[in-house]
């Protein structure tokens, strides 16, 4: 089973997209969206952007742990991983991201509550 997109509206009427990975794990989040348009798009500059290394950048969480975001081209933050207890972790994370986003289904999940909610 290859990983998927998953699209949720947020209570605050946003629309959010997740990207799982095959065993159902969150490895990439977006930030709200004003249109299921826009965060379609944002679905799409993740398929475009997740293979190039240049455009994952490692930050510093508050309480130590590390995470990580996905630029577009233009320096944007298109998503962000879960923190992670080790730079290996975070590691393997973009790796699911850059395996899991090219071919991943996209699944609405609108009725449902998401990020935001």
């Amino acid at each position: 089973m290859a990983g998927k997109f998953t699209i949720t509206q947020g209570k605050d009427q946003k629309f959010y997209f997740n990207l799982k990975a095959s065993n159902g794990e969150i490895i990439l989040q977006s930030q709200g969206y004003a249109s299921k348009d826009t965060c379609l798009n944002g679905i799409e500059s993740v398929r475009k952007n997740c293979t190039e290394p240049k455009h994952f950048e490692v930050k510093h969480a508050a309480n130590g742990e590390i995470y990580f975001v996905l630029n577009a081209a233009n320096g944007q933050i298109i998503g962000k991983s879960e923190t992670y207890k080790s730079k290996a972790s975070c590691e393997n994370g973009m790796a699911s991201v850059t395996k899991n986003a090219p071919d991943a289904k996209l699944v609405e999940e609108l009725g449902t509550k998401g990020a935001g909610a």
